[in-house]
């Protein structure tokens, strides 16, 4: 049962019930569907409280003497400042900083490697590339779901340390193996070292399954539940700039690194480039050891009574697929956690196809070249990361189901504006980064609600299924946009992009309210 379900069995204090129950009213409510559910629930303990209060000569003397005392104090902070004082999220958060921009980085190191090693002159580096791809996509679509069974069974903490030690490691090991196996004769046609290229990369890519739903299942359980909008727009911010910088400056810093092996006299194993992403990876690792986690499941102590109290071993681990079963069934239950999740998946494919259509967008803009869509995608970045900072700020106020709805129909509009200025650098470069901005006024909230609403032992589950959903959905644009412009062109595509946002809005608007007066 979620936490808010079990406030009115904690009051025992009547004149702290009825500050914390005004307290809630302003800073907890952050969607009109909470405060339906809390109303409620409180509604037979006000009553309750109201007649205690009758009955208790101190009490009412001193209501009818003074205001509540918390009027007296300065209120609640709200905004970055209280996540930013909160030492287990600055460590959470730093180690995503050089989690994210290792995985990044890790594609450029990729991109180089093949470009050193294994291209031919006369070869188009399209297929090679496209191999890494598909062996960094396949974990996220067969093991999505499976890893966030496993992260709801074991540490969160140990799970986030564990799977950047060893993607550290397994990087660290590139430079060995390809030295080792550069004479060895091909493999089905391909070079041995670019097999291993493979098989790190399946390896990388599944650990990564197991980090990101240990990491949102963590922040809810370090994170104040009035702060998650905050540090979940820091987490988006965070997210978008290590894309922005991954891809911007990836290839210089590798090259730098190079350099500085060839100084050392590492080059002849051919250490340096490795290195920076190993570091990343180990640095995010090591800084997650500091992390303190407190999480139901975990004990200090085995007295007598907990070992009774204790569930039956068999029990709590049920089959992997029972499991993913009952988060299948609890997102069928719970309205307000799957339209999030749904509008979620709707707003990664509108950018899947836009990471598509930039290229013939680049084309079509006179000034630029095709090869220079990454600007183009970067302004969208830079837009996502500026509405994640204002959303952190300010989106408190507003109940996170409106704003998803707002988001929705801003992004509506910024694909028809780039529907119609394709051929304009300026306009289209200002439309993508508005676009990138009211992504991050859907995808903040939607995240923090999915947060909110499921109880700690579900979101393991939970999240993994949502990076599942989004893996899939991110496959699907990628193939289709590019045959829909084909046919129809780029317009007609961005039209047809800004209706179905349009219809995804008002579709996971309206079913969070409908499910929520249906209970």
């Amino acid at each position: 049962m979620s936490a808010l379900f079990e406030i009115p069995n904690l009051r025992q204090d009547s004149r702290w019930y009825r500050d914390e129950d005004e307290e809630n009213a302003r800073f907890m409510f952050r969607s009109e569907e909470e405060a339906f559910e809390m109303m409620e629930e409180l509604k037979g303990s006000m009553l309750a409280s109201s007649s205690l209060h009758e009955r208790s000569p101190s009490s009412a003397g001193q209501s009818a003497s003074a205001p509540p005392p918390h009027h007296n104090g300065p209120e609640p902070e709200h905004g970055f400042f209280p996540v930013l004082k909160n030492r287990n999220f600055l460590t959470l958060w730093s180690g995503q900083v050089f989690s994210q921009l290792a995985d990044k980085v890790y594609l450029v190191l990729m991109i180089a490697l093949i470009a050193s090693r294994f291209q031919a002159a006369d070869q188009t580096i399209s297929g090679w590339v496209s191999s890494i791809m598909i062996a960094f996509t396949i974990p996220a679509v067969l093991f999505g779901s499976i890893a966030g069974v496993y992260v709801d069974r074991w540490s969160k903490k140990t799970v986030l340390v564990s799977t950047n030690l060893l993607r550290g490691g397994l990087v660290f090991a590139l430079p060995p193996l390809l030295w080792l196996t550069h004479t060895w004769a091909p493999w089905f046609g391909l070079p041995v070292g670019f097999c291993i290229l493979l098989g790190i990369t399946f390896l990388v890519s599944t650990l990564t399954q197991f980090f990101a739903p240990a990491e949102q299942s963590a922040m809810p359980l370090i994170v104040e539940k009035r702060h998650l909008l905050s540090a979940n727009s820091l987490y988006t911010t965070t997210m978008m700039a290590s894309v922005i910088i991954g891809f911007a400056v990836g290839e210089p810093l590798l090259e730098l690194a190079d350099v500085f092996a060839v100084r050392l006299g590492w080059s002849a194993v051919g250490v340096g480039k490795e290195v920076v992403v190993a570091s990343c990876y180990t640095i995010a690792g090591l800084i997650l050891l500091l992390l303190q986690v407190k999480e139901r499941h975990q004990s200090t102590s085995s007295t007598p009574t907990e070992a009774e109290t204790a569930p039956d071993p068999v029990e709590s681990h049920p089959p992997v697929f029972a499991d993913i079963r009952d988060g299948l069934l609890y997102l069928g239950k719970q309205h307000q956690v799957r339209s999030a999740m749904l509008q979620l998946v709707l707003l990664f494919s509108v950018f899947a196809a836009l990471a598509v259509l930039a290229v013939r967008l680049a084309e079509l803009i006179p000034g630029i070249k095709s090869s220079q869509f990454g600007f183009l995608l970067a302004a969208g970045g830079v837009g996502m990361a500026i509405g994640a900072a204002i959303v952190g700020q300010f989106g408190q106020r507003f109940p996170h189901a409106r704003l998803g709805l707002y988001g929705s129909l801003g992004m509506a509009g910024c694909l028809f504006g780039l529907a119609l200025f394709a051929e304009r650098l300026i306009p289209a470069l200002g439309l993508i980064a508005l676009l990138g901005s009211f992504a991050a006024i859907i995808g903040v909230p939607m995240q923090t609600t999915i947060q909110e609403q499921t109880p700690e032992d579900m979101r393991g589950k939970v999240f993994g299924l949502q990076n599942n959903a989004i893996n899939i959905a991110l496959s699907l644009p990628l193939a289709l946009a590019g045959v829909a412009e084909t046919f129809f062109g780029i317009h007609a595509v961005f039209f047809g992009l800004g209706f179905l946002m349009i219809a995804g809005g008002i579709l996971t608007w309206y079913s969070s309210r409908t499910g929520l007066t249906k209970r």
